[in-house]
């Protein structure tokens, strides 16, 4: 018998992971890759018998492969926040899914294991942009301010490592970070021991910088475009310099461009959070490309071609304009 777990390689997934086999310790095959690579069961190679754990991935982008491996006898234990669209019934399978606004797949797990290792489900809560819930379990250890601002660096590092838009982009490969991160029953002795944490958190501050620094491909009184230069850094970057954009600048619409590997570009668009246009939904304005979509104030293109940049950037100025 076979094990094999499936996780998300952001802060999220990587914490919940760890927490799982803090508990449940097995020698398993990982499957993992960058933050946006979520289609990850298909890259599962198991026979019957064999049980594979999902963390912190879509069931419904999973589906079809998740349905492969249950009719081929495998057990699936999938747990996970996202939208999972149909739950399949099948004896196989042990789902827990929650969609609140204050659930992780982290915070998921620490509830399974009675808060055995909430340290790390607050790491990954912060990593996961739930500051306020962090806090508050955080509050209730009995941590410091201290302690929790370290969490949440970590927390952030942890995220940032995962973003690229291919494994060459990225600082440490999950996996690998996963291997580090397993050594340690809590979080601040990592902090203390190894340097993977400062390695990552230097190369973003270092990243961040550099972006901050390029001039806007267009700036009206509502909408600021930014296309980064071709770099494996800009790639890492581009999700939070968007976020960092629209919250030093809370009523202009961001968007940030990075060049991809075939020609094109990969966009993040940020919604204002204040004034008069912050109830036009980023999403809908991404959906009317291909490749486009995610949530009311935060979305994005994962392929637009080169000839239709001027397209994008006529609509987005026209979008955000009034």
């Amino acid at each position: 018998m076979s094990y094999f777990d499936v996780f998300n390689g952001d802060a999220d997934g990587l914490c919940a992971l760890h927490q799982l086999r803090l508990a449940q310790p097995r020698d398993a095959t990982l499957v993992t890759g960058t933050k946006r690579d979520i289609a990850l069961l298909a890259q599962v190679v198991a026979s019957a018998g064999d049980a594979v754990t999902v963390l912190d991935l879509s069931m419904a982008v999973n589906h079809t492969a998740l349905l492969a491996l249950l009719e081929r006898g495998i057990t699936v234990q999938y747990i996970d926040h996202h939208d999972a669209g149909v739950i399949p019934t099948h004896p196989g399978l042990d789902a827990t899914i929650r969609t609140t606004a204050v659930d992780c797949t982290a915070l998921m797990v620490d509830d399974l294991l009675q808060g055995a290792f909430r340290r790390w489900a607050l790491v990954g809560a912060f990593g996961d942009n739930l500051a306020s819930e962090a806090v508050r379990l955080g509050t209730e250890l009995g941590l410091s301010d201290h302690q929790l601002s370290r969490l949440k660096r970590l927390g952030e590092a942890l995220n940032y490592n995962a973003y690229g838009d291919s494994e060459e982009d990225l600082i440490v490969h999950p996996a690998q970070l996963y291997q580090q991160v397993h050594r340690y029953t809590d979080p601040f002795d990592f902090l203390e021991a190894e340097p993977v944490f400062d390695k990552i958190e230097t190369q973003c501050r270092h990243d961040l910088s550099q972006a901050q620094d390029v001039a806007p491909l267009a700036l009206t009184e509502t909408t600021h475009v930014v296309l980064l230069p071709d770099s494996n850094a800009s790639r890492r970057v581009r999700g939070l310099l968007a976020n960092r954009l629209v919250s030093d600048d809370t009523t202009r619409a961001q968007a940030v461009l990075t060049h991809d590997r075939h020609g094109g570009y990969t966009v993040s668009v940020r919604a204002p959070l204040s004034g008069s246009l912050s109830g036009k939904r980023a999403a809908n304005l991404c959906a009317e490309f291909s490749h486009g979509g995610g949530r009311g104030l935060a979305a994005g293109i994962n392929q637009l071609p080169p000839q239709a940049l001027a397209k994008f950037i006529e609509r987005f100025v026209d979008y955000y304009g009034h």
